[in-house]
């Protein structure tokens, strides 16, 4: 009689064993061995890019735990962890990696181990406020992606820049997997053709920086498997990570962004509160619904969704930014939001920072949603790029905290009464013509800017660039204006901005 064949079960409940089979502790414990060799190979620093999350933990898990057990003679390089700080991080998670550096610093000193921590923020001119607000850039979409480029790239990749200039070269080491996306998987294939040794690989835009990546094989079941078993050595709690990530959607962090083939945070809970990349964000409403506790995020949620909105145009000129004109499918392409926009948004920002202080618990009594420096910085962009004289922030400041503002007078030849005097005599003269008044407005503050200068070359070609963007009475003018030019000159739609 034959033995019967056993049933095959289905495909989908077939699942490939953690660590392909093998011991974890196997495992773990070649990549330790791996990291000391490449450690004792050269003089080359290490940068170790850490998010607060899962993936960059980790890395940095193994990493510490490798040069801890070295010799202490053969501890002889530096490695820089950086984790940068776009100001607009999920303020949980932004507390949570400010007190893993903090713990780093003091256990690295305590063990003797040669790890320097750093915080890295953007620059106050690329901030996200600076930009939305100051200069009213419309809300990143994936098409206009102006975030990442200020907000993460460029704070890390100086600091990796200057590591270079000092020593010649860096090795980055960096918490990608292959399985974290299609896009991310390609990639590293890709670098892979150009490795120099075992999982270092050049990178794609940063001269003389090499990527080392320990864990790109691992799939989300083995880190969180590795991250469990083994205790986090600077005494931060792995199960309070865990603990996080399950009071939000199940998704990767945001990685340490060091060019613009990273795939955007999205709706990952470790990206920032403030992204407009996908339709929902998801793990932020997850996190405000989930836990009673942080329900006090509820305002970041509102005002998230408020500038996500499908179409903006009602809030936005109709100009480009220097006042250029541009029309797609026949219609003009919206530029920067109005000051009425800018202002709505400065309200509601200050009105739920206000709100998160006076209603939340303890720890978010100084939460700053925006800083002094990026307010200052908004004003300034405000009068004097934007000419909008009447000086509205220190105004909407004290509306909405109850507080003054803590700044001076921005033109010291010119009084605050004298400004709204000025702002009053136009309205008078301008009547509804809103137009008219942000011409006169605007060649009045350009006149007045050059007046201050020991030299006023260029005042007249200054005044020419104001009569060119004000130059229309509405939309439906600068429409038709455009198109007419678009025909006379046969330009095809999109190629260039049309005056």
């Amino acid at each position: 009689m034959s033995t019967p064949t056993p049933a095959l079960l289905p495909l989908e409940v077939v699942k490939p064993q953690p660590f392909g089979g093998r011991p974890m502790r196997d495992v773990v414990q070649e990549l330790l061995d791996e990291i000391r060799e490449l450690y004792r190979a050269d003089d080359v620093p290490w940068v170790v890019g850490y998010s607060g999350g899962k993936d960059s933990t980790l890395v940095l898990m193994l990493v510490w735990m490798a040069l801890a057990g070295l010799p202490i003679e053969q501890r002889t390089k530096t490695v820089y962890v950086i984790s940068t700080d776009t100001l607009v991080e999920n303020p949980v998670v932004a507390a949570w990696a400010n007190r893993s550096l903090d713990a780093m610093r003091a256990a690295a000193a305590e063990q003797q181990l040669p790890i320097e921590p750093h915080r890295l923020t953007p620059k106050t001119e690329d901030t996200f406020w600076a930009n939305l607000i100051g200069r009213g850039y419309a809300a990143p979409r994936p098409k206009f992606r102006w975030c990442t480029e200020r907000l993460k790239i460029r704070p890390s990749n100086a600091f990796i820049q200057n590591v270079v200039s000092e020593h010649g070269q860096v090795i980055l080491v960096l918490g990608i997997r292959k399985t974290e996306s299609q896009a991310r998987g390609r990639a590293m294939r890709r670098h892979e053709k150009g490795r120099v040794r075992d999982r270092v690989s050049p990178h794609g835009s940063l001269p003389n920086s090499l990527v080392y990546s320990p864990i790109e094989d691992f799939v989300t079941d083995e880190v969180w498997m590795a991250l469990m078993q083994y205790p986090n050595p600077w005494g931060h709690s792995n199960k309070d990570l865990l603990a996080m990530y399950r009071g939000a959607s199940a998704d990767n962090e945001c990685p340490l962004v060091v060019d613009t083939s990273t795939p955007s945070c999205g709706d990952s809970r470790m990206g920032c509160w403030t992204c407009t990349m996908v339709e929902q964000d998801k793990s932020l409403a997850a996190m405000v619904t989930n836990d009673e506790e942080l329900s006090w995020m509820r305002p970041l949620l509102s005002l998230r969704d408020a500038l996500d909105i499908e179409d903006d145009r009602h809030l936005r000129d109709f100009r480009k930014m220097n006042g250029s004109l541009l029309i797609h499918r026949d219609r003009l392409v919206h530029g920067p939001y109005l000051q009425s926009a800018r202002e709505d948004w400065l309200r509601r920002l200050l009105r739920a920072q206000t709100w998160i202080r006076a209603k939340g618990p303890d720890y978010v009594r100084d939460l700053n949603l925006i800083t002094l420096d990026e307010l200052h910085l908004i004003r300034r962009i405000w009068v004097f790029d934007k000419h909008e004289v009447e000086d509205t922030l220190p105004i909407i400041y004290e509306e909405e905290t109850g507080e003054p503002f803590p700044g001076r007078p921005l033109d010291e030849t010119i009084s605050v009464n004298a400004a709204q005097s000025m702002v009053e005599v136009l309205r008078e003269i301008c009547g509804e013509d809103e137009q008219h008044y942000l011409l006169l407005r605007a060649l009045l503050a350009t006149h007045r800017t050059y007046n201050t200068m020991q030299r006023r070359a260029g005042l007249l070609g200054a005044l020419e660039d104001v009569l060119k963007k004000h130059s229309f009475d509405d939309e439906e003018q600068a429409l038709a204006f455009a198109q007419s030019r678009r025909a006379a000159q046969s330009v095809p739609e999109g190629q260039q901005p049309l005056f």
